[in-house]
């Protein structure tokens, strides 16, 4: 408890709605630490370029303010932290990324975030196909001590995640697995993957978001969820992805950010492997095994 209660003012600077992450960085560069933010008056946010009337209601607004301490006291009875960009736990490439979150919350394993990883990302609606390569991709990655990063969605994410819980079962020195979820850590989304997510944290990994507690899984979440997926990662392998996905989302972002990116080849005639061959056509790197992607 007492630890939260001194991270209380990056609590509630992860509150503030309609406060992007770019903003933050903003008003970080010129007051070093949400506590000054906090004592900040109208007239003096108001001088902050980019900081309009309705952002400083937000910043100013009471209920929020008042409602601190109830986070504080749910993530104390849940085992959740918040890591923010000064902490040493904070994954580093992720700060390598333009709009890096200010601060995670996580529950379960700190010490995984800065280990070498691959992300593994796919269809929801996976074929069996899709099922069976996740899973042998993230278990034989993880055997050879690659964190797997997913987003504990259905299909693809899943067995991602199984695949590498499956090789903590086998030998426990391997890569742990973490997940990197578009909603509040008091809400586990789908409700079906909740024994994942149990397994995830028993087996060394995490679940992390940048969203605080009570924040719905809405859709709009999760292309910025994406973005951390593949700031995380040394690389992001497609699995499976039609031709319009959310996971070519990912792809895109991987490119932006520097990292590679890997594709499982998919059947020419089904409509889960237009996107990734379409990313091999593009210059994507095509693996049929896991050797392919290992980092010496």
């Amino acid at each position: 408890m007492n630890n939260l209660i001194e991270k209380k003012y990056w609590i509630w600077f992860s509150l503030i709605p309609n406060l992007g992450s770019i903003k933050k960085q903003e008003l970080l560069k010129i007051y070093k630490n949400p506590e000054r933010i906090f004592y900040l008056k109208e007239n003096e946010l108001l001088k902050v370029k980019g900081i309009g009337e309705n952002i400083v209601k937000s910043i100013l607004d009471k209920n929020i303010r008042n409602n601190i301490y109830k986070h504080i006291d749910y993530m104390s009875k849940n085992n959740i932290d918040i890591i923010s960009i000064i902490d040493k736990e904070y994954p580093n490439k992720l700060k390598q990324i333009y709009d890096f979150p200010i601060s995670l919350y996580i529950k379960g394993n700190k010490e995984c975030l800065n280990n070498k990883s691959i992300a593994i990302v796919g269809c929801r609606d996976c074929t069996g196909y899709g099922k069976s390569a996740s899973k042998y991709f993230a278990y034989n990655l993880a055997k050879e001590k690659i964190t797997i990063i997913s987003g504990l969605a259905k299909g693809v994410d899943s067995y991602a995640h199984i695949g590498a819980i499956c090789a903590q079962d086998a030998n426990s020195d391997c890569g742990k697995t973490i997940a990197v979820v578009g909603n509040g850590l008091d809400i586990i989304y789908p409700k079906e993957n909740e024994i994942i997510a149990n397994q995830i944290i028993k087996t060394g990994g995490a679940i992390i978001t940048e969203y605080s507690l009570g924040t719905k899984p809405e859709r709009m979440n999760f292309p910025a969820r994406n973005r951390i997926i593949s700031g995380m990662s040394n690389g992001v392998l497609v699995v499976e992805a039609k031709e319009k996905s959310g996971t070519l989302i990912t792809a895109d972002f991987a490119l932006e950010q520097g990292r590679d990116v890997f594709v499982v080849p998919g059947n020419i005639n089904s409509v889960y492997s237009v996107g990734t061959n379409e990313l091999i056509k593009q210059g994507a790197k095509l693996v049929t095994n896991y050797q392919e992607i290992l980092y010496k």
